[in-house]
């Protein structure tokens, strides 16, 4: 092997992986593909939080209630979570628009946290499952809390969104999907 070569070799490899590393600073990290985008949702049945006793909250959801009833969102949240406290209010709003059914999934909760969560904020869910493991979450690709995904009424995950949902997103991202599936 020549000099030349020995040098050479070392040099491609570090202006490949330049390169890649530039390709993956232009990305927006925020944007993290799903690979269940246009599938079936996951099957599942998840209990309720607070295993159907009489304080409410009874009712848990599974893979069923998201085929044929329409535009479904379903919101991943815990009460440990500070970030979906932040958005409560928006998915609240979502809930009180009617413009689709809102479950929740609480991920790796303890349930008397998440009761004493909804109590405090206000219960905005058509039904919430809890995820005491996070078994289902891992099927849904769910990275952390909160994420967002909006299914059709053929049971199809048209959209995730990851992190928080605000007002600009609400209006920008997440409303144009509902009102286009609903059409």
């Amino acid at each position: 092997m020549s000099k030349r070569t020995i040098y050479l070799v070392p040099l491609s490899v570090f202006l490949v992986m330049a390169v890649y590393f530039a390709i993956g600073l232009t990305k927006d990290p925020k944007i993290i593909p799903s690979a269940l985008i246009d599938k079936p949702v996951p099957e599942f049945s998840l209990p309720p939080i607070d295993n159907g006793t009489p304080q409410g909250y009874g009712k848990g959801f599974s893979s069923a209630d998201l085929k044929g009833n329409g535009v479904s969102v379903i919101n991943v949240f815990a009460s440990w979570c500070l970030p979906c406290r932040t958005e409560h209010p928006f998915i609240t709003r979502l809930a009180k628009m009617k413009v689709a059914r809102v479950y929740g999934l609480n991920y790796k909760d303890n349930p008397k946290n998440a009761l004493k969560w909804l109590r405090e904020l206000g219960d905005p869910y058509d039904a919430i499952g809890s995820d005491r493991r996070g078994r289902v979450g891992i099927d849904w690709g769910v990275y952390g809390v909160p994420e967002t995904f909006i299914v059709d009424n053929d049971g199809r995950i048209r959209l995730k969104h990851v992190g928080p949902l605000s007002a600009k997103l609400l209006e920008e991202k997440i409303l144009p999907v509902i009102r286009k599936l609903s059409r």
